[in-house]
């Protein structure tokens, strides 16, 4: 597909300031773990998790479970890293680089057609925490997901979540894969410059990227899916999507590790679900509200009803998934697939014992 200049150059600034935020994130992970005493005094397992976006509110529970200290009480070595994209902790978790990813559920499904069996060991939410979101120029144009033909759509990565629920949301409608353009233009500052300049008609992302268009009067809601009802009216079911997954081998190497994680994600998960959201931010890092607490207690507060309070893999979940992946992906449309490998529930449900 041919790209202008103007985007190839957009693109670049894109993925440059992606790569700050991402600085920013570890940057904000590595304070977060000295200022609270919560990274572990290494005397325990190193365990090194990459997560796809720290300052994400769908994976909120990987950088609240250090601020709480509950790695710590677990006597757990635990670093936390960050990729703009979930796809990319995907890669990192293969690659071997990190001992567990937090992401989107659906990569677990996606890898094991590729020989790769990865799964889920903690549950984090029932829902995908993910909005579409339509350029106020292309507002009239742009009424539901009919009308993706022949628009740029952003997604944080190629091969992402965001560009999987797209080009479901595509199909259902009855517009083709073929017939949009997916553009990778991460989340944060880098999807919104993109919506602003015009090189995305619309696109997927989550707070607080959704909290800051909204609020800068860049953008309206299409789709929203941060709630199990928008769930089942986008995607005809509940759908798993942030998770801490690894790699099955390890997993059952290191049951003792794992146990330790689910424990202490499994406590955060309670915590959320008697706290309130400011309460929640305030446990978070300063810069992740960008200077606006208000308008980031708010995105936590839209985002909190996917979360699970006991990380279990929701009933049904995991089919839903697989009817989204069938939909549009060719590879899993003609595998045969052993949901049960995608996840576990053998460490959270002993945590909630």
């Amino acid at each position: 597909m041919r790209k202008s200049a103007r985007i190839a150059a957009l693109a670049a600034a894109g993925l440059l300031a992606a790569t700050s935020l991402t600085a920013c994130a570890n940057d904000a992970a590595t304070t977060a773990s000295s200022d609270s005493g919560s990274k572990g005094d290494g005397k325990g397992e190193k365990v090194k998790i990459m997560v796809g976006g720290l300052d994400k509110v769908i994976y909120l529970p990987a950088m609240l479970t250090q601020r709480l200290g509950y790695f710590d009480a677990e006597g757990l070595d635990v670093e936390l890293l960050s990729e703009p994209a979930g796809v990319q902790a995907e890669t990192a978790l293969v690659s071997g680089q990190v001992q567990g990813a937090v992401g989107f559920y659906d990569h677990t499904l996606d890898l094991q057609t590729k020989g790769k069996y990865v799964e889920s060991v903690v549950q984090f939410s029932h829902a995908p925490g993910e909005v579409e979101i339509v350029s106020n120029k292309r507002a009239k144009d742009i009424t539901s997901p009919k009308d993706f033909k022949g628009r740029k759509l952003g997604v944080t990565g190629l091969g992402s979540s965001t560009d999987f629920l797209t080009k479901y949301l595509a199909v259902k409608n009855g517009v083709q894969v073929s017939e949009f353009s997916p553009v990778a233009v991460g989340a944060g500052p880098t999807f919104i410059s993109a919506l602003q300049q015009g090189s995305i008609d619309a696109g997927m992302t989550t707070d607080p990227t959704v909290a800051t268009v909204l609020q800068k009067n860049l953008g309206q809601v299409l789709v929203d899916m941060r709630t199990p009802q928008g769930s089942q009216e986008a995607l005809g079911g509940p759908y798993p999507s942030s998770s801490l997954y690894m790699q099955t081998d390890w997993v059952n190497s290191h049951k003792d590790t794992v146990q330790k994680l689910a424990n202490a994600f499994v406590k955060t998960l309670k915590w959320m679900s008697t706290h309130s959201a400011n309460e929640i931010a305030a446990k978070m890092p300063a810069d992740y509200s960008q200077g606006n607490k208000t308008l980031y207690a708010s995105a936590i507060k839209s985002t909190l009803p996917m979360f699970t309070k006991d990380g279990v893999m929701p009933e049904d979940g995991p089919e839903t998934v697989e009817k989204v992946l069938k939909a549009f992906n060719p590879n899993i449309k003609n595998a045969t697939i052993d949901l049960g490998k995608t996840f576990t529930t053998e460490f959270v449900k002993k945590a909630t014992g």
